[in-house]
C-alpha cells in the first residue's frame, strides 16, 4: 500500500470544502448533503478549491451484525457508498466523521476498537476525508496519541488515500503529533461559536474567533504542506443560526475572521447553510484573492510580529519572496495601522485590488473597528517604481 501521509497530492495546501455540523447538527441527511455538494459548483466555490464535501456527526445510527458502520436508514436512505458516487460525479469529494472515543460527540458508535474495520469501510464507501474526533476518551496525552496513531495507520493501509483531520481540540497539543499519527491537520482549538469576542472563559463550551486567534500564537512553526493547524470551521453566513450559539458576527467582522483564517493557512471548510446563506456573505467566501493566500504553496502561516494596544500585525511568508500582512482593529474605533518590512516592495491591497504603488520600509492603513486590511507585499528591484 503507498504511504498516505507523504501522497503528493495529498493536502499539500490546506483542505477547502463545506461540513454540516454548524448548519445542521444531527439533522444532517443525505438530500442536504447532496444540495451542498450542488450548490459548491454551482456558486463557484468548487472552481476556487472547495471541493470536501464533509457529512459529520449523527449519518450513522450504530453497527450491524457483522461490526460495520451502517448509515442511518431514514436519513441516507441511499447509503454512502450512493452518495459518494454522486459527490464524485461534480468532481468534488465526500469526507465523513467519527471518533477515537468508545462513542462520538452525539453519542454514535465510534471507531474505538475497530479503527482497522472503520477505515476499510470509509475506503470502500469511496471517502476522501476522515474528520476524527475525540469525544468519550480519556484526558491522557499519550492515549491520545495512540488512538490517533491507530486510525492514521488503518487509514495508510486501507487502500486509498484519505485526508486525515485529528480533531482533539488542542487540549492535549495535538499540532506536535500529527506526523506520530499521520494526520493531515490538528484542531488547535475547541468548537468555534458565531461571535467575534468571547464573552464565556475559553472553553469546551465553545470559542469565539478572536479567542481562537489568540490560541495561534507560536504554532507557526508546526505548520507546513501536509500538515496543517486547523481554527476550527468558517462561522462566515451563519448569521447566528444553526447549531451553535454565539449571536452572530457583522458583516466586517466575518471578513477579518475569513481574512485570519487565510494568513494562518488554516483548512477553510464552511460551515453554513448554502441555501440560504446572503449573497454578501458568500461574496467573503468567495474572496479569491485572500484563498490564494492560504492556499499559498510554500505552505507558511503567519506569525503575529506586533501588538500595541488593540492593534495587531500579522505576516505570512509567500511564494517568490512576496509577504502577506494582515492589520488587525480589535478595537472600538478607526485605527491607522502600519508595518515596516525591510526593503522595497509593491504593494496591493486586496480587499479591492487597490495597487499602493512601491513603499520602502513602511506601509499603513487606516482599518475600521474589527476590521482587518490585507495587504501583498512584492519585492521589486532598487529602480522599480
Amino acid at each position: 500500500m503507498s504511504d498516505v501521509r507523504h501522497d503528493p497530492t495529498l493536502a499539500l495546501t490546506p483542505p477547502m470544502g463545506w461540513n454540516s455540523w454548524n448548519a445542521l447538527g444531527i439533522r444532517v441527511d443525505e438530500a442536504a448533503v447532496l444540495a451542498h455538494a450542488e450548490l459548491l459548483v454551482s456558486t463557484g466555490l468548487a472552481e476556487l478549491g472547495y471541493t470536501q464535501v464533509i457529512i459529520d456527526d449523527g449519518w450513522h445510527d450504530g453497527r450491524d451484525r457483522a461490526g460495520r458502520l451502517r448509515p442511518h436508514a431514514g436519513r441516507f436512505p441511499s447509503g454512502i457508498r450512493a452518495l459518494a458516487d454522486r459527490v464524485h460525479a461534480l468532481g468534488l469529494r465526500l469526507g465523513i466523521y467519527s471518533c477515537a472515543g468508545v462513542r462520538t460527540c452525539a453519542g454514535l458508535p465510534g471507531s474505538y476498537g475497530m479503527e482497522v474495520e472503520d477505515a476499510a469501510t470509509f475506503a470502500e464507501w469511496g471517502v476522501d476525508y476522515l474528520k476524527y474526533d475525540y469525544c468519550h476518551a480519556p484526558d491522557d496525552r499519550d492515549e491520545a496519541i495512540r488512538r490517533y496513531t491507530r486510525m492514521g495507520e488503518a487509514l495508510r493501509r486501507c487502500g486509498r488515500p484519505i485526508v486525515y483531520a485529528v480533531c482533539e481540540w488542542g487540549s492535549r497539543q495535538p499540532w506536535s503529533f500529527p506526523d506520530l499519527a499521520h494526520g493531515h491537520s490538528a484542531r488547535t482549538t475547541f468548537d468555534i461559536i458565531d461571535a467575534w469576542d468571547g464573552n464565556l472563559d475559553y472553553s469546551n463550551r465553545g470559542a469565539s474567533v478572536t479567542q481562537i486567534l489568540d490560541r495561534q500564537h507560536g504554532l507557526h512553526t508546526y505548520a507546513a504542506p501536509g500538515r496543517w493547524n486547523d481554527l476550527d470551521m468558517l462561522v462566515v453566513g451563519l448569521g447566528g443560526r444553526g447549531y451553535i450559539g454565539g449571536g452572530g458576527c457583522t458583516d466586517t467582522e466575518y471578513r477579518s475572521h475569513f481574512g485570519l483564517w487565510c494568513l494562518h493557512a488554516a483548512p477553510l471548510i464552511i460551515g453554513c447553510d448554502l441555501r440560504t446563506v446572503r449573497p454578501e456573505h458568500l461574496d467573503i467566501l468567495r474572496w479569491r484573492a485572500a484563498i490564494a493566500v492560504d492556499q499559498d504553496p510554500c505552505g507558511h502561516q503567519a506569525e503575529r510580529v506586533r501588538r500595541e494596544g488593540r492593534c495587531e500585525v500579522f505576516v505570512k511568508a509567500l511564494d517568490r519572496g512576496a509577504q502577506a500582512v494582515g492589520l488587525l482593529n480589535r478595537g472600538e474605533r478607526p485605527a491607522v495601522i502600519d508595518h515596516k518590512p525591510w526593503g522595497r516592495f509593491r504593494v496591493t491591497d486586496l480587499g479591492d485590488g487597490a495597487d499602493l504603488g512601491v513603499i520602502e520600509n513602511a506601509v499603513g492603513r487606516e482599518v475600521p473597528p474589527h476590521g482587518l486590511a490585507l495587504l501583498r507585499l512584492d519585492p521589486c528591484g532598487a529602480l522599480e517604481g
